[in-house]
């Protein structure tokens, strides 16, 4: 089969992959400090944003398969090899504490990151995937926003989590008091876009003191004072203001914030036991990764709100010495800890619509692109660099767990150098592209990923998924475990 993305390539359905002219237009990552001091600026802030959509288009060509209300995004930040971990490929160059495995079928570096391969059973890792371009802040950026992002509404899309944090904006109540799109351990984050400020990451960790911010340095009762003034001084505006429907939109924001503030719940959900920190894989060699997944765990189980959870870990741009101990493996162990310990977790606790938190959730994660296996003794270690590392490579993998997901499998087969598909194992028989990987996300979380919104500056329309209404993207339905079963009906974000 023809290769979909070589360069000179050029068919109907691989157009849309081709540039198009840049845009002006992007949106904010809030800082939990930057979020909080939000209460006490005043209407005429900058978060002064267009309203979120009014005017929906909705396809009917949309494939929903999923049944999940939650979904955390983890982003491997700097591109792990794939041949070393989800799309293992055994060599000379295999270091011999790999342990390589075969769990469910699946080959498995079982040495490097023994606490997901006891959790496989709820992982399916498609190895089909192909990236289209090999550099890292453009490919960062097309995985979280489902486009070129040098196209024109490639400068104005928002971040996967923030369409999910939209969609679900219905649902909230007075009882949510989190934001419906959290950051977490940094990273490089696409933010809101175009969309409502009330739609920006909210970026923040966890830690054993918890979040410092949600107390005011001049006490509750003045804070409290000073936040009543601003209500009063803003009165007149929220009925009658040349501002029109911002000025409403922004007191949601400042209600949002101050909710949190002095909250004992919230609090609790970001200030972390000893413990559990340590069973996540902190500790004094390790970052802030862990306590990343310990938090995402927290905030779903508190359910206060949040439905969209974006999760960094850096350490994977391997170029060169890739077995050290400062290379593969540090990423690698924090990453094995952290998600694994999540997964126990999330399965273990009971969801609020019957069955498990890892039911009701999906979890993702994926790099911007792969890594090379060079065949050529050109270095020390045959299959290695020059430098005894890997480079950048189209191929790749995408992992989903959790929320409707079939795990325990792998789904298409590369070459034994993982340099192209052999079999893309799914029902289109192309490889899988970052636009599959967006509307596979969104049909698990029941969302319409055909649809199109029609309030962006531009107005030539946000597809959530672009020129996926003409059939050109398509969602993975071999992820998930039961397609539209009557015995289970999936759930819909609107209604839910």
């Amino acid at each position: 089969m023809k290769d979909h993305l070589q360069p000179d390539h050029s068919c109907d359905v691989c157009r849309p992959l081709r540039p198009a002219n840049s845009g002006l237009f992007g949106g904010p990552v809030l800082g939990r400090r930057q979020f909080f001091q939000i209460a006490g600026a005043g209407v005429a802030g900058s978060f002064v944003v267009p309203m979120f959509a009014k005017n929906v288009e909705a396809q009917t060509t949309a494939q929903i398969y999923g049944r999940a209300r939650n979904l955390i995004y983890i982003h491997m930040q700097g591109a792990p090899s794939h041949v070393d971990t989800f799309d293992l490929k055994v060599g000379s160059w295999t270091p011999a504490d790999f342990t390589p495995e075969t769990i469910n079928g699946v080959l498995f570096p079982r040495g490097l990151m023994p606490t997901i391969a006891s959790q496989l059973q709820h992982v399916a890792i498609i190895r089909s995937v192909r990236a289209p371009a090999l550099v890292h802040g453009l490919q960062q950026t097309w995985t979280q926003i489902a486009r070129n992002p040098t196209s024109l509404m490639g400068k104005i899309a928002p971040n996967l989590c923030a369409v999910v944090a939209r969609e679900f904006e219905p649902q909230r109540t007075s009882a949510h008091k989190l934001p419906g799109f959290v950051s977490l351990n940094g990273g490089s984050v696409t933010a809101n876009g175009y969309f409502n400020a009330r739609y920006s990451p909210f970026a923040a960790n966890g830690s054993t003191n918890g979040l410092g911010d949600l107390t005011n340095v001049s006490g509750q009762t003045i804070f409290d004072r000073r936040y009543q003034m601003l209500q009063e001084l803003d009165a007149e505006n929220r009925g009658n203001s040349p501002l029109g429907d911002s000025v409403t939109d922004m007191d949601s924001f400042y209600q949002q914030s101050r909710a949190m503030m002095y909250n004992p719940e919230v609090d609790a959900v970001f200030r972390l036991a000893a413990a559990e920190t340590q069973r996540y894989g902190v500790n004094n060699a390790q970052t802030g990764f862990g306590n990343a997944c310990l938090t995402a765990r927290n905030l779903l189980k508190s359910n206060l709100g949040t439905r969209a959870i974006h999760i960094s870990i850096g350490g994977w741009d391997n170029h060169t010495n890739i077995y050290a101990a400062n290379g593969i493996y540090n990423p690698a162990r924090q990453f094995d800890k952290g998600v694994g310990e999540l997964l126990k977790d999330l399965a273990a606790t009971p969801g609020i619509n019957g069955g498990t938190l890892l039911d009701e959730t999906l979890v993702v994660w994926m790099g911007e692109f792969g890594r090379t296996v060079r065949t050529a003794n050109n270095s020390s270690t045959p299959g290695l660099n020059s430098g005894a590392g890997r480079d950048h490579y189209f191929q790749q993998f995408v992992c989903f767990a959790g929320g409707g997901i079939s795990g325990g499998r792998a789904i298409g087969e590369t070459t034994g150098d993982g340099f192209s598909t052999v079999n893309p194992g799914w029902s289109e028989g192309r490889p899988v592209v970052n636009e599959d990987i967006a509307a596979t996300i969104y049909s698990g979380l029941g969302i319409d990923y055909t649809k199109t919104l029609h309030d962006d500056p531009y107005q030539r329309g946000f597809e959530y998924v672009p020129f996926a209404a003409q059939g050109a993207w398509k969602p993975v339905k071999e992820v998930f475990q039961r397609i539209l079963s009557p015995e289970r009906p999936r759930l819909n974000p609107r209604s839910r």
